[in-house]
């Protein structure tokens, strides 16, 4: 079986989002929701799965549920629902050879995609999910851009 891509795995819905995080959990840090609900503090394990079931998480849970499962779908999907875009924060370095290649790519898939949706041949959701994963991409770019002027500084990394 091939290697499942996260990272253009994109919710469709709120349960498809914590779906998509447990199975993010079992795949990638091999937990099971017994252990989840153990990492984030719940005393009894049916109360996730009943969260699961339902897509009923408390609020207060979302952060600690994508801590231990490693992923941040519900979050992705909150945003998304409100037509908000995440962009992961990058670090102030400078991009390398493969990343301006793999951007590249990203710019080469979301035109397919949307070709493909225009002629009739791709769903609008999955376009709409390339679009978004690719525009997230690029605005990652452009904070990496912004913040090439003023560097962060190593807490505890130095000339040694």
């Amino acid at each position: 079986m091939a290697k499942r891509n996260w990272k253009r795995e994109q919710p469709r819905s709120l349960k498809h989002a914590m779906e998509l995080c447990v199975d993010h959990a079992k795949s990638v840090k091999n937990l099971s929701v017994e252990r989840i609900a153990d990492l984030i503090g719940i005393t009894s394990q049916y109360t996730l799965y009943k969260w699961l079931d339902e897509a009923r998480m408390p609020a207060l849970m979302i952060r600690p549920f994508e801590h231990a499962c490693g992923v941040s779908f519900v979050t992705q999907y909150l945003a998304a629902s409100d037509y908000q875009l995440l962009v992961p924060m990058p670090k102030a370095k400078a991009a390398k050879d493969t990343d301006l290649m793999a951007l590249q790519q990203s710019f080469s898939q979301a035109v397919t995609v949307l070709a493909a949706f225009y002629m009739g041949n791709e769903s609008g959701e999955s376009a709409s999910a390339e679009l978004a994963r690719h525009m997230a991409e690029v605005a990652s770019h452009r904070v990496r851009v912004e913040r090439m002027g003023s560097p962060e500084l190593e807490l505890f990394g130095g000339d040694e």
